[in-house]
C-alpha cells in the first residue's frame, strides 16, 4: 500500500467536531446493532435478521452476513476511534445499499405517523448517517480516536 494513502488513513484534524459525529454516530447505531445482532431492544437477533435479509430483502447469504458485521463492528470501531475513515467508507456504502435495496421505494420520510405498513421506511435517516460518514472519511476520528492529528 502507498505511503500516502497509510497516512491518510491513520490521519485526522485531531478536532472535537469529528468527535461529536464520530460518538453520536456510534450511540445511533449501537441500538441497531444489537437488536441485529443480539436481539436486544425488540430486535430480531441474528438468525432473525439473517432471515429477514435472506427472505425478505433476497440479499445473499454472504452479503446478509457482511452487511451485518459491518454495521455491528463498524459501531464499536467508530465509538472507540478505530480506523475510523475506512470504518466511514464501510458504512457508507453499507447505507447506500440500504437506500436502493430497501428504502428508496418507501420514498424519503420515514413511517412516523405509521401509513405505510410496517417495516416499510424511508431513507432520510440513512441520508443523514451518509452526510455524518462523509465528515469522517474527510476529517477522520477527531480528538480521543486512533489517527494521529495532522497539522
Amino acid at each position: 500500500m502507498d505511503n500516502t494513502l497509510k497516512q491518510w488513513i491513520k490521519s485526522t484534524d485531531g478536532g472535537w467536531g469529528s468527535l461529536t459525529l464520530r460518538l453520536t454516530l456510534g450511540v445511533v447505531l449501537f441500538p441497531h446493532a444489537a437488536q441485529k445482532l443480539f436481539g436486544w431492544f425488540d430486535g430480531p437477533g441474528l438468525q432473525g435478521e439473517m432471515q429477514y435479509m435472506t427472505t425478505q430483502v433476497g440479499l445473499p447469504v454472504l452479503i446478509a452476513a457482511t452487511a451485518i458485521a459491518v454495521e455491528c463492528l463498524g459501531t464499536f470501531f467508530i465509538l472507540f476511534g478505530i480506523w475510523t475513515k475506512i470504518t466511514s467508507i464501510a458504512v457508507f456504502f453499507l447505507f447506500t445499499g440500504m437506500i436502493v435495496v430497501d428504502h428508496a421505494s418507501h420514498g424519503f420520510f420515514m413511517n412516523w405517523f405509521g401509513k405505510m405498513p410496517a417495516g416499510a421506511e424511508g431513507f432520510e435517516y440513512h441520508l443523514l448517517v451518509l452526510g455524518i460518514c462523509l465528515t469522517l472519511i474527510i476529517q477522520g476520528g477527531g480528538k480521543y480516536s486512533t489517527e494521529k492529528k495532522t497539522t
